[in-house]
């Protein structure tokens, strides 16, 4: 992670396709495509790679959880349960469609703790939605579980941990929904892109109207196409789609080489005093594109990925004082800083998080230092920087 460290004459292949024959748009023009159809080969393939039904390309992860939402109905005053470790996205998604978005802890796992969402769940709860932060997976079993119990939509925002995989099926696939980002700096790039996917056809249905402005997509003539309900633009183009066809060809070589690279880092810290790993849940592969470890407590961890930094082991990220990563930072959902007024229901039925009590959220991730795995770093420097970081680490704990 991530794949554009990579980038070779697959991907300027693909992308001549589509410069050669001068259609960019994913839709439309049918007899200029030399036969191209990149965001549909590349949805195709991504479905058959993650064994699923059904998979959307949109213009980025954030806008495939707000077509996921969408798809699945979810609208003004609709509770769904997040956790207080993702990206600003997740909340945003939320807010797009005038729902409410419901903050949780996070466990050991660094995802969703399922004994904080049973305690979140009212009556207008209508979705749960794990963030497979850094790589690994929530406790899905768990979360599927109380899905079923309270007839409430799992959605899975997997989104920095396409490759991971749970009960043998790949993130994403477990719940009703799930949701991948393709950006600049994922396991698999398109630059800038996303997708949903699903096994429920009218989800899939909603998610290709509702991404093109509500077109049907029925016939070959798209002026002519009818419009069954409301939607709006968040379609990817054929040159980021044929960036994304490349590198999804090349995921299974991108995952050994973070598997490799993640085992070398991890060999080297086990044993030093005062670290202890992320809980992967039983079942469950992460992906190995982060190594997520924990100190003993939180000034521990702030001086030793400050020492990290330092002496020049770059990637390595303190959360718990991250702008966008955070809750302790999100001051413009917490005060709901918007440029237009928001939907009454956001005001009447967002919980004052000024207020609000996530110590055991900061149990954990005042503990974490997340640590970047490169797919470009020879083996020599991967083995160098092992053994620096267990010197430093030592030194500090």
């Amino acid at each position: 992670m991530p794949g554009f460290e990579l980038f070779g004459e697959a991907e300027r292949e693909q992308v001549n396709h589509v410069l050669e024959s001068g259609v960019l748009m994913r839709y439309g023009f049918d007899g200029m495509r030399n036969g191209h159809w990149k965001a549909k080969a590349l949805e195709e393939a991504l479905a058959k790679r993650l064994q699923v039904g059904h998979a959307q390309l949109v213009s980025s992860g954030t806008s495939a959880l707000t077509v996921a939402l969408a798809s699945a109905g979810i609208g003004a005053g609709d509770e769904v349960i997040m956790p207080t470790f993702t990206f600003v996205a997740s909340f945003e998604s939320i807010l797009a469609l005038g729902a409410v978005p419901v903050l949780v802890d996070v466990d050991d796992t660094l995802t969703l703790d399922p004994h904080a969402v049973k305690e979140a769940i009212t009556e207008r709860t209508k979705v749960i939605m794990p963030v497979h932060m850094c790589g690994s997976m929530a406790d899905l079993r768990a979360l599927k579980h109380i899905c079923e119990e309270h007839q409430l939509l799992l959605l899975e925002d997997a989104c920095q941990a396409i490759g991971g995989t749970f009960e043998g099926k790949p993130l994403g696939t477990y719940g009703d929904l799930g949701c991948f980002s393709f950006d600049y700096v994922k396991t698999i790039t398109c630059g800038e892109g996303g997708a949903v996917v699903t096994d429920h056809e009218q989800y899939k249905r909603h998610a290709d109207h509702y991404s093109d402005h509500g077109h049907d997509h029925v016939g070959n003539d798209r002026g002519a196409e009818t419009h069954p309900f409301l939607g709006y633009n968040y379609r990817i183009s054929e040159l980021n789609a044929a960036v994304g066809l490349a590198q999804l060809e090349r995921l299974d070589d991108f995952l050994a080489i973070q598997k490799k690279n993640y085992s070398t880092l991890r060999s080297a810290l086990e044993g030093v005093k005062g670290v202890s790993f992320r809980r992967v849940p039983e079942g469950g592969e992460e992906s190995y594109a982060f190594l997520n470890f924990f100190m003993p407590d939180a000034d521990t961890a702030r001086k030793t990925q400050e020492a990290l930094t330092s002496k020049g082991i770059d990637g390595c990220f303190y959360w718990y004082d991250n702008n966008w990563h955070y809750y302790r930072k999100w001051h413009h959902l917490t005060q709901l800083k918007s440029l237009g007024r928001l939907p009454q229901a956001v005001y009447d039925q967002l919980p004052d998080y000024g207020k609000a009590d996530f110590s055991k959220s900061d149990h954990w991730v005042g503990r974490t230092i997340s640590c970047l795995i490169k797919l470009g770093w020879t083996d020599e420097e991967v083995n160098s920087r092992a053994l620096r970081m267990r010197e430093i680490i030592g030194a500090v704990s």
